[in-house]
Order: C-alpha cells, then structure tokens, then sequence
C-alpha cells in the first residue's frame, strides 16, 4: 500500500504504527447548514480508502467528528430563537442522510465537541503548564506559537504568511500574531459554556486534537494515529494548529501520515459561498441518485481539484450504465466467491495512491471482455461466475454496482408511477397465472404506455425507463 503523505509530499509505503491495524481520523462537517459538494467529496475519497484498507486486511477504525460548536452555529441559533442543538440536530441528521444517499460507510466513531469539552479543558491546561499557552485578563486562552520550534513544519508556511489567520483571531492581547485561540472568552449575554478558564466556548483546532487523544491515540507509538486527513483547505491553518497543540500537549507527533483531498470547483470555479457557487448535496441528489454522484465524484484522483459541470456528469453517468447492464445480463447468477485476476488488478491499483483512473480502466476492460465473450456461443459458466464476482468485489470496494440492476433503471420514475407500474404487473401475473392471456396482453399494453420495458426472467418479471 503506498500513500501520498501531503506533509512530506511524496509517496510512501503504508507501514502502520501496529501491525495489523489502522488508526484513521477525518475532520467531519460543523454542522450549521446543509453539506456541500466539498463535504461529498471528502467523504467519498475517505469512505473509498477505508475499504481498500479493510480489503487489504487492516483492521481499520476510523473516526469523523462532528463539529456542533462553533461561532456560526451559535448566530444561526439566535437568529431562529432557537438552542444550538436544534440546530445542529438538525444539519447532522441531514448529513447522515445525505452521506447514506451516497453510499458513505457511518465511521466507526463520531465523536461531538458538545460530549467532549473536559477532554479539550485538560489539553488546554497542559499547554499552560507546560509553557505554550497563556491566559489574557480577558479571560481567552491563547497557544503561544513562539514555544513551539516546529511551528508551521506541516504547511511549509513561513510567520509573514498569517494574514489569513491574523484576520480570523486578531487581538491585542496576543503575544504573536500567529497565536491562536483555544479558549474564547464571550461576555456579550451569547450562548456559552462553563470551563476553568471562565465562560466561553473552545477553539476549533483544540476539537479535533483533543478528540482523537481521548478516543483514538496509540499511548506507546511515536504518533497518536497512523493516518489523519480532510480536505487541502485544512492544511493551514488548522491541521498545522492541530499537530502544534498535539506536539505540545503529548511529546509525540499527531499523525504519521497526512493526507488531503483536493477542492472542488464549479464549472472551473472555485467552490466559495461568497461567491454563490456552493453547490448545496441536497440540489445535486434532487437531479440525479446517490450512486451517480458517487461515481461522478471519485472518477478523478482525490488528490486533484475536481471540476464539477453537467457535461462530464451525464458522461459518467454513462459509463456507470455500462456496469448495471453487465450485471444486469448475468442477474440471479451467484458470485464465485474466489479471488480473480480481476480483482487483485484491481486492489493493486487501489493500493497505489488510491489510483482511481487505473481502477476505471481495468472496469471498463473487464465489462467489454465480458461483453465479447457473452455474445458468442457457448454457456461460459465459469465467465459468469468470475464476472459475478468481479462485480461484488466492485460493490465491497468501491460502493459502485449496488443496486438491483433492474430498478437501476427506473431512476427518474416518480414513485407514484413506480406503484402504478408494479400494481399493474402484480396484475398481468396474476391473468397469466389465470391462462387469461387477452387480459395478460391488455395489461402488458397498458404498461408500456408509460414509456417502460417489462422483462419476464426465472427470477421475477423486472422493467425499466426506455
């Protein structure tokens, strides 16, 4: 298994800090309004390398907070005169519902920053003990970045380059304009939260590292986990404030690999609120199903920006039909459950650097050999069964292929129809059962009418939008 190490930026061999065994944490979504492409992104590529790690043996356990405190939550609260639970109930059911629509595996831990504030109270007062945090008489606590020799040693910045992070936490109180805030004072009658430092609320770069130390972190390795990731916007300041608290507060390193998926642009634009573009999940699952996105989304490298438009979708989504109608020939086949050449190809693409396009090509090869080979004489029962398994490792590893193949195709029939159209067939069954063979064929006319094709098969008899 090789990963791209974005702190090292190369390529490396995957030597895990326990033999046998995977410690994973992603930053997950702050839940004060509805999950973005860049959300969906990120889940995917982290859901896909979850499942290659497990098809290659580790024992993976991977985590993904959430986020339920944080300035923004706190004012959408306010202006809906509303606690901020309702409000962060809310956005993380919606997520979940959004990220099964996709086919994102739930992590094995979700830790919330509500359920873990004593944790982030005792790192902050192991920083001030141990000299790299200081409290101001306004009663913030501050991570004092002059303390820390490594500082900015994950992003490769240098100190003239904080403009951004003055801009979010400026103060006269800091000792330096690049130390940040873990504890924020809040006098202004707000919603808060009781701490040793005085009312307030945390940091959100103390969540995260406070988390995974009290609910992932090897005590006896070198580092807390073996992989932490999220997306390239996270690099600075967040992930590089993160490894800073964590190197400080523990003596060892957060994470020893550091990986980072690209971001998302629409129609060659940068994907930004303030610029309009922030293309809401919920929009794109209203045009087209969770499978489709999926595919659409993990079709480029995780490490590339993504170009979202209309065009390469419906493109994809095409080549995605490919694999339902190969599977959908060899529906009611049991699968070999065997490893074929196939599927080590295709692991072993995986394993390199998540190598998506090599993955594609392999899938796309198999379905026209299959293909070929199907539409000349002979039964190919052994073809059918390796296929068969082809198409189950596909589904294990990469979520594509998962749904039965027949109502595949009845993406875009509104469920109302779909009952009409089911109710009709349980009907013309029922005549030819009956040998009523001029009801059967009426029936079979009137389910045509709404621009379907019906399939009798020793299975059932299926249909599917022409």
């Amino acid at each position: 298994m090789y990963i791209y190490n974005s702190v090292k930026k190369e390529k490396l061999k995957f030597e895990p800090l326990q033999e046998g065994k995977v410690k994973l944490y992603v930053c997950g979504p702050t839940v004060y309004d509805d999950a973005h492409l860049g959300h969906a992104k990120s889940a995917l590529v982290f859901d896909l390398l979850v499942r290659v790690l497990r098809a290659k043996g580790y024992k993976v356990t991977y985590a993904r907070n959430i986020t339920d405190i944080d300035d923004k939550i706190v004012k959408k609260a306010i202006e809906n005169g509303t606690d901020i639970q309702s409000i962060t109930d809310r956005y993380t059911e919606a997520f979940h519902a959004e990220m099964d629509k996709l086919g994102v595996m739930r992590p094995d831990l979700e830790p919330k920053a509500t359920k873990n504030l004593e944790a982030m109270f005792g790192m902050i007062q192991k920083l001030i003990d141990s000299g790299h945090a200081y409290a101001t008489k306004d009663g913030d606590v501050y991570f004092d970045t002059s303390s820390d020799s490594e500082y900015l040693s994950l992003s490769k910045r240098t100190q003239d380059e904080d403009e951004r992070q003055n801009r979010v936490e400026s103060s006269q109180l800091k000792k330096n304009p690049a130390d940040f805030a873990l504890w924020k004072s809040v006098k202004d009658g707000s919603i808060t939260f009781k701490s040793p430092f005085g009312k307030g609320r945390p940091g959100w770069h103390l969540e995260c590292s406070a988390m995974i130390e009290e609910h992932l972190a090897y005590k006896e390795t070198p580092y807390s986990i073996d992989i932490h990731g999220g997306g390239a916007d996270l690099l600075f300041p967040h992930h590089e404030n993160e490894a800073a608290q964590t190197r400080c507060a523990t003596g060892h390193n957060l994470a020893k690999y550091w990986i980072h998926n690209g971001f998302v642009n629409i129609d060659g634009e940068k994907m930004s609120k303030s610029l309009g573009n922030s293309f809401f999940l919920k929009d794109a699952l209203k045009e087209y199903n969770g499978e489709v996105l999926r595919f659409y989304l993990l079709g480029t490298h995780y490490r590339s920006n993504f170009n979202f438009n209309t065009q390469d979708l419906e493109a994809s989504k095409k080549r995605l039909e490919k694999l339902y109608r190969l599977k959908k020939r060899l529906f009611g086949l049991a699968p070999n459950s065997d490893a074929t050449p196939f599927t080590e190809a295709l692991l072993e693409a995986l394993s390199d650097d998540l190598n998506i396009s090599k993955a594609l090509s392999l899938i796309d090869a198999m379905i026209t050999q299959v293909n070929e080979t199907l539409d000349t004489a002979g039964k190919h029962k052994q073809l059918k069964k390796e296929t068969m398994a082809n198409l189950a490792f596909i589904e294990e590893i990469l979520g594509f292929g998962v749904q039965n193949p027949f109502e595949y195709f009845q993406i875009g029939v509104d469920a109302q129809t779909k009952e009409k159209i089911n109710t009709l067939i349980r009907q013309r069954n029922e005549a030819k059962k009956a040998k009523d063979f001029e009801l059967s064929d009426k029936l079979r006319e009137e389910i045509l009418s709404y621009g379907v094709q019906i399939m009798d098969t020793p299975q059932g008899t299926f249909w599917e939008k022409v």
